[in-house]
């Protein structure tokens, strides 16, 4: 037997053992078709199916008597966020009538908290939170919350989220994000999403599907500390409102705006407002034919910049200029 068979007797021998093991081979099975599932249809949609079609349940072994496990692993938004040490704060922001939906552990304990906030006797390096599908919007859902460094999308399927206005407005501490499992496809509002975030030096939005985003006033405003921002995978097709959606982004130097779609907005005042460190802004795909006020739109921009516009666009009114006191 030469060692070509060899490798080919293991390999048989290895999927015998998997078959055998049905449990885990069905479970396999099971994660597989429900996570196509959940990716192609709405999550609410999902589970409706599974819970009321007792043949599915049968084919792929799935016992959903325990219906808070099968939300937390099929349907949930689950994320791990990492607090500044020693301090405290609200670590999220979410209704008191939603609190159920949201579960919450500290430091990968297994036990649930019922707490939003860390108090200063708490000892906490890690907090996992897992969002089930009642949940639709993240309006203000990490608002003010100083005490996070880090926050890590380790999970999301679902596509039912349609609100992220002012999501993580005023996370003056935040450092790091991670937004490779993040779903926008059916976001509609984007604004002051990320307002106030003065310590993110860095964006990855290449993921970010904006195809449906109507608003996008103050998005990056107030992020003083990001010195590059790639924009060309967005799609501005519909959105109406631009005002201030880089205002104060103070060490900008390199904006990528190159697919912006601008036939649709109505208001561009003040959105490159304090944007001081640009030198260069190709803006020349930008349409301004329904735009009613682009008052201060590049306040306090550079006397280098302003020039550079000025001479190659004609399409902005001299208010776009003016420096705001």
């Amino acid at each position: 037997m030469d060692s070509k068979d060899i490798i080919n007797t293991e390999k048989e021998i290895e999927k015998l053992n998997l078959i055998k093991s049905k449990n885990k081979f069905i479970n396999l099975k099971s994660d597989f078709f429900i996570q196509k599932l959940f990716g192609i249809m709405q999550t609410k949609i999902s589970l409706k199916i599974i819970k009321c079609n007792i043949k599915i349940q049968k084919r792929l072994n799935i016992n959903i008597n325990n219906y808070k496990d099968f939300s937390e692993k099929f349907s949930s938004i689950e994320l791990e966020i990492i607090p500044i040490q020693n301090e405290y704060g609200p670590f999220i922001n979410i209704q008191k009538e939603d609190k159920k939906y949201f579960h919450i552990y500290f430091n990968d304990n297994k036990e649930e908290t019922i707490k939003t906030k860390l108090n200063k006797e708490d000892k906490v390096s890690k907090i996992n939170i897992i969002i089930n599908y009642q949940i639709d919007s993240f309006k203000k859902l990490f608002s003010d919350c100083e005490c996070i460094e880090s926050i890590n999308f380790k999970k999301f399927y679902r596509n039912n989220i349609t609100d992220m206005r002012g999501m993580f407005w005023g996370c003056s501490s935040l450092k790091k994000l991670n937004f490779s499992n993040f779903n926008t496809n059916n976001i509609t509002n984007m604004r002051y999403m990320f307002r106030g975030c003065s310590s993110l030096k860095e964006f990855n939005l290449s993921n970010f599907d904006t195809n449906n985003v109507t608003d996008m006033r103050g998005t990056f405003a107030g992020c003083s500390s990001l010195k590059e921002l790639n924009l060309s995978n967005f799609n501005t097709n519909n959105v109406n409102n631009m005002r201030a959606m880089f205002y104060g982004c103070s060490s900008l130097n390199i904006l990528n705006l190159s697919n912006f779609n601008t036939n649709n907005v109505t208001n561009m005042s003040f959105m490159f407002e304090g944007c001081s460190s640009l030198k260069e802004l190709n803006i020349s795909n930008f349409n301004t034919n329904n735009v009613t006020n682009m008052s201060y739109m590049f306040s306090k921009c550079s006397e280098e910049l302003k020039l550079k516009i000025r001479s190659q666009y004609k399409i902005f009114q001299e208010i776009a200029f003016n420096d705001y006191y």
